[in-house]
């Protein structure tokens, strides 16, 4: 039988119930890469009327990000940036920013958080919806960044000859990028100490 602790209220748990927790929390968040990695593969399929899936458009995004020579951080927010489709239909950019958060720069988050607005520049204005809605955040630091993402990356996607690399290529930079958190109220508790 696996080892638990023996609480019913958090208030009277114990520390030794929480380095067993902190112990089997360690060795779940090792695996959430593979976790991820099944998420995002969910999109495979998945086409919404769109010329080619979901997954293959976040790989493409992806590939485009990588031959261009960004860094590994910003690849992975490629990859990343529609995997909030399948549980987040009116709202999938935060779905995607919200795994990310932990593991990326500002400017990396915020991209990723608002791409969906900035994507709309380029067909918001065929579902009657007004496609200059990026402007409410022109000046911000991040505008541009973000407007450069979908110019580039996201917008051009959809092509089903364009060049796709395979997920395995993504894997080794998702798994280093997944492996240690920056942003996290819990840094304390998952970062090793130095003896």
């Amino acid at each position: 039988m696996p080892h638990r602790a023996h609480f019913q209220r958090m208030e009277d748990s114990t520390q030794q119930d929480w380095q067993l927790i902190a112990g089997e929390f360690m060795q779940f968040a090792q695996k959430l890469p593979d976790r991820v990695i099944q998420h995002l593969q969910l999109l495979e399929g998945d086409y919404g009327g769109f010329p080619i899936d979901r997954y293959t458009h976040s790989l493409q995004t992806a590939t485009r990000a990588m031959r261009d020579g960004r860094d590994e951080e910003y690849i992975c927010c490629a990859l990343l940036h529609d995997i909030g489709d399948t549980l987040g239909s009116f709202n999938h950019p935060d779905i995607a920013a919200a795994i990310l958060k932990p593991f990326v720069s500002e400017e990396n988050l915020w991209m990723v958080q608002h791409h969906g607005i900035f994507q709309g520049h380029y067909f918001f204005h065929h579902l009657s919806m007004d496609r200059d809605m990026r402007d409410q955040f022109r000046g911000h630091p991040h505008f541009e960044r973000t407007a450069e993402f979908c110019a580039l990356y996201d917008n051009p996607s959809f092509d089903p000859h364009a060049e796709t690399f395979p997920l395995i290529e993504f894997e080794p930079m998702l798994k280093r990028l997944l492996a240690q958190p920056k942003n996290t109220i819990y840094k304390a508790a998952v970062t090793p100490k130095h003896q």
